[in-house]
């Protein structure tokens, strides 16, 4: 007999954690550079739409369709009797959706570690792997009554069955795919490669949280009872908790460390809190999800920290460490925390042991399973895209798609000039585009101070600027200027882009303008790097201007001319 109220229960929950996929789009597309956005939103809407026939087919059967130690059952299109792990009350239908948006939150945590330089074609394939067999065969091991669970092994929510899976397959995937280019320097050193937009990581970050009472609460799959209703009411204030008390620890930590509370890391350690109290969200009591918080908010940077400098494994939005990391220490915090059963409550240490060996089984299944894949990806139709592609930025290169943000200019990369000039090629300067000589607008006897002074303006593409400014400053210029210009040439803003099936015919298209004034340094040397490195033999690559200065005045002091450019050296 059904129970409407706990059928409701578990739709709410199957509504909530699908709004997830809204929440890990934004935070991951925030984390990243305004290049690849369009790569984002689309691998977060296809790794639910792939998942969600995948398990159907082949993932639920695989999870909950038998009582093996190893395996559930091959039950294509769930056409089984699955009367025996129904939650009470509770139809076959809602329990399949219940269960595919959790599938689907496993495979959509390794967009975030792999992004900026993975191909499409290759995310759909190792995503339909996780949704197919990865995740739902330790799942049969945890939640479909396989050998974990019949050894004791509580993993409420998912810390280990979604989150680390998830968390596993990303740090192996990383790894393998190799960092973004220009995240280390030529010593090795990682560097900062910021994302486009801290509201929108937010904004995925408190969908997140909101999400997660979906996620953690309704995982009671009842509300008929007061037993379910008390317990209920517990998960919700043990997950709030847990996640106020990281951020507020990762906040001070970050604070004493680096002198300025890190925004971006603090968002972090709410999700950090989050999936740490999934495991044990029913079984501590606040006072526990507080200490869980507390560890996931000191864990958290110290982990980042490691894979960023230490193993050197380039994640773009931290997942490895809030999922991978942070999942597998909430499952083992849960043997020692556990009210009922945990080592510090006089339970012993078996309980704490067999979530030991949980974590371990599940880490070593996922991780091994998801090498298979991706190495055989990698050596057929191949994981990452070309140094150029990466570089131009996977939204018009995979997709198409010329700017996710139509009407608005972004600096797109920080990429050293010489990782540029190596993922480029050494390309022909004779062949670049021709330099036009602007005369000056106010003719002038002599300039101030006797010395000439010339000012050099570059058109170049935007993904093509640190790269100028790094080699401006090379040769010995000492300052410029630069500004987010829209502009077109000949080609009316020509763009091989498309929208929705329909040409993109942009007249105008976002570049930059640098502009320099050189007085001590030739000229000529200025123009021939700048046409060094801006030079692809494409359309678009730039133009430079020329023209005199006739005099400079320096606000602060005075001076005019050739002393007005000294500061620190001589241009």
């Amino acid at each position: 007999m059904y129970s409407a109220v706990n059928t409701i229960w578990v739709l709410l929950g199957a509504a909530l954690v699908f709004f997830m996929q809204a929440g890990f789009a934004m935070c991951e597309a925030g984390f990243t550079r305004a290049k690849n956005t369009g790569n984002i939103l689309m691998k977060n809407l296809m790794d639910f739409c792939i998942g969600t026939p995948t398990y159907w087919i082949l993932g639920f059967g695989l999870m909950f369709g038998g009582a093996g130690a190893i395996i559930g059952g091959f039950d294509p299109f769930v056409l089984g009797d699955y009367a025996d792990v129904l939650p009470s009350g509770v139809p076959l239908f809602a329990f399949l959706i219940f269960q595919t948006v959790f599938c689907a939150t496993a495979a959509t945590i390794v967009s975030g570690s792999m992004a900026e330089r993975t191909k499409f074609i290759s995310y759909c394939i190792y995503s339909f792997c996780i949704s197919a067999f990865i995740y739902p065969i330790s799942g049969h091991w945890i939640w479909g009554g396989g050998w974990l669970s019949q050894l004791g092994f509580h993993d409420f929510a998912g810390s280990t069955a979604v989150h680390m899976v998830g968390g596993v397959c990303a740090c192996i995937g990383a790894a393998i795919l190799g960092p973004r280019i220009g995240k280390y320097d030529k010593d090795g050193k990682p560097r900062a490669i910021i994302g486009h937009n801290l509201s929108l990581g937010a904004l995925g970050v408190f969908i997140l949280w909101f999400c997660w009472f979906g996620f953690n609460g309704c995982s009671t799959v009842a509300m008929d009872s007061d037993e379910a209703m008390v317990s209920a009411g517990l998960i919700f204030v043990n997950t709030n908790m847990a996640a106020a008390v990281a951020s507020c620890v990762t906040m001070l930590y970050t604070w004493l460390r680096y002198k300025k509370p890190d925004v971006g890391m603090t968002l972090n350690a709410a999700l950090a809190g989050l999936v740490a109290i999934t495991a044990g969200c029913d079984a501590v009591s606040p006072v526990g999800a507080a200490i869980i918080g507390i560890v996931a908010g000191l864990v958290l940077p110290i982990s980042v920290n490691f894979f960023d400098s230490v193993v050197k494994i380039d994640d773009p939005v931290g997942a490895i460490s809030v999922h991978g990391v942070c999942g597998a220490m909430g499952t083992i915090l849960t043997g020692l925390l556990a009210v009922d059963g945990g080592v510090f409550y006089g339970g012993g240490f078996h309980f704490f042991l067999v979530q030991c060996l949980g974590v371990l089984a599940t880490a070593a299944w996922a991780g091994v399973m998801i090498t298979i894949v991706f190495v055989i990806i990698k050596r057929t139709i191949g994981l990452r895209v070309s140094a150029e592609e990466e570089l131009k930025g996977l939204d018009i290169t995979e997709h198409g798609l010329p700017s996710a943000y139509g009407g608005f200019a972004f600096v797109y990369d920080d990429t050293p000039a010489d990782l540029i000039a190596q993922a480029t090629g050494d390309v022909p300067v004779k062949e670049a585009v021709p330099v036009e000589v602007a005369a000056s607008a106010v003719e002038s006897s002599a300039p101030v101070g006797g010395v000439k002074m010339t000012k050099i303006d570059i058109l170049c593409k935007m993904e093509r600027f640190d790269a100028l400014k790094r080699a401006m400053f090379d040769i010995g210029i000492t300052g410029m200027t630069a500004t987010n210009v829209m502009g077109c040439g000949e080609q009316r803003g020509k763009t091989e882009g498309y929208f929705r099936g329909a040409k993109v015919e942009a007249t105008m298209l976002p570049s930059l303008q640098v502009s320099i004034v050189v007085s001590k340094l030739p000229v000529s040397l200025v123009v021939n790097t700048a046409r060094k490195v801006l030079y692809t033999g494409n359309i678009g690559d730039g133009k430079i201007f020329i023209s005199n200065v006739e005099n400079v005045i320096k606000v602060r002091t005075g001076e005019q001319g050739y002393d007005a450019l000294q500061d620190e050296a001589a241009q």
